[in-house]
């Protein structure tokens, strides 16, 4: 079976979930649009690519099905992973990546935007955050749920909110909520008990890792060295006995003698002898290894919650030889006997979620869409996903990377006629008299 017949099938697929049947070409221009090799993959350009004859119309076409066409993106994002998840294998075990990316933009007017940090430039500017919650294995990684982060002066700013088109049920949340609201939502869904991997801007949220603690989810998070722990073999006093009046007692004491510490001043306090070099996997150059110790630890700064004394836990700590300070730190709620191969595996599989964004981003033109509404953002990046999703299945069923099966696309698209001109463009020169 021909490549080309795949997509069709694939689109079949996907389309069931659209609605009305005359979404199904929209789909499968958009889809086709997003694989062509274009320098700009926004509405415009993927139309003249696509249909260069009728580039006007078609340009119309879709950015009515992109924009304005009431579809589901979570049911799209859901038929994607019905036929990308039964590809993928679970052997080695599965895990859901949590994690957030940027959209740098200019003006006010984009749904969401706002100053605030955009991990793509590495500081605090104008950009759009969406959260999402990918579903991977050792072999790859996909999106399976995907949302815009609505700052709380777009959350509380009914004016803008009507323009932007941001539905009525969608309030302020903070990242880590709506995370862990895609999360229930997938296991409403009859999803597995995964293990969580999330960086350290979920991670350090205790909040985040005692609710996936009560929804009986294990993890493997990044920390911030600020954290602070019970070190190994030290615990702290019980809470006062009761007095017979009011509420009892429940926070755990500590004496001059009986203090937690942060994770960094515990790990310089470990010995050389409790570190081990071990490898992860394979680079595109070289073996990945690092140099890693394992503790078990209570994390100390926890008095909310159901438990005021916190179960022991790993904290994993990466210290590279060469350098004065631990790079990076983990805590996990894996079993206490966990092999440290196995944390250090688990800590490390989270980067499948980059090359996830990268890909999207560099290949598919997520982050390409120039429309403001809400509906048109979500349209875009399940579409984006989708397209994502057939080359993803295309490598696992021939073991090819994605890049090599990425423009099939556009052996089966005519040519951009040679007198056509981008909206937009610079008018014709006028002959002179």
């Amino acid at each position: 079976m021909s490549t080309q017949t795949r997509f069709e099938q694939y689109i079949e697929h996907l389309a069931v979930g659209l609605g009305h049947a005359d979404r199904h070409s929209g789909l499968k221009a958009y889809c086709t649009g997003l694989m062509l090799p274009l320098t700009r993959k926004s509405v415009e350009p993927m139309a003249a690519s696509v249909d260069p004859l009728h580039a006007s119309a078609r340009h119309q076409a879709l950015h009515h099905f992109v924009a304005k066409a009431d579809w589901s993106d979570d049911e799209l994002l859901s038929r994607v992973s019905q036929w990308v998840v039964p590809r993928m294998d679970f052997s080695g075990g599965g895990f859901w990546i949590v994690d957030d990316t940027g959209f740098p933009k200019k003006g006010r007017h984009s749904v969401g935007v706002a100053r605030q940090y955009c991990g793509v430039l590495g500081k605090q500017d104008n950009c759009q955050i969406a959260v999402s919650v990918s579903l991977a294995c050792e072999q790859a990684s996909i999106p399976v749920a995907w949302q815009l982060y609505v700052p709380r002066e777009w959350a509380e700013d009914n004016e803008r909110r009507e323009k932007a088109g941001i539905p009525a049920q969608i309030g302020f949340e903070t990242k880590v909520q709506i995370a862990l609201r895609q999360i229930e939502a997938l296991l409403a869904a009859g999803a597995p008990r995964h293990c969580v991997l999330a960086d350290a801007g979920y991670g350090i949220d205790n909040a985040f890792r005692q609710h996936l603690d009560d929804l009986g989810l294990s993890y493997v998070v990044g920390i911030t060295s600020a954290l602070v722990v019970w070190p190994p073999g030290v615990k702290p006093l019980p809470p006062k006995p009761y007095g017979g009046m009011g509420r009892p007692p429940v926070v755990p004491r500590r004496t001059r003698a009986r203090q937690p510490v942060n994770v960094k001043d515990l790990a310089h306090s470990l010995p050389a002898t409790a570190f081990t070099t071990l490898s992860w996997r394979e680079g595109s150059n070289e073996t990945l290894s690092g140099r890693f110790a394992a503790v078990r630890v209570r994390h100390a700064g926890g008095n909310t919650g159901k438990a005021r004394l916190r179960p022991e836990q790993w904290l994993l700590i990466e210290w590279p030889a060469s350098d004065a300070d631990p790079l990076k730190y983990y805590l996990s709620n894996l079993p206490a006997d966990t092999a440290l191969e196995q944390l250090v595996a688990h800590a490390h599989m989270r980067w499948r979620i980059e090359r996830d964004y990268q890909d999207l981003k560099q290949e598919l033109g997520l982050g390409h869409y120039e429309g403001r509404g809400w509906r048109g953002f979500h349209h875009h990046a399940a579409l984006a996903i989708a397209a994502y999703g057939f080359l993803f299945s295309e490598r696992l069923a021939t073991g090819t990377p994605v890049s090599a099966k990425k423009n099939f696309a556009a052996r089966h698209t005519p040519a951009v006629p040679d007198d056509y001109i981008a909206r937009g463009s610079p008018a014709r020169t006028a002959p002179h008299g």
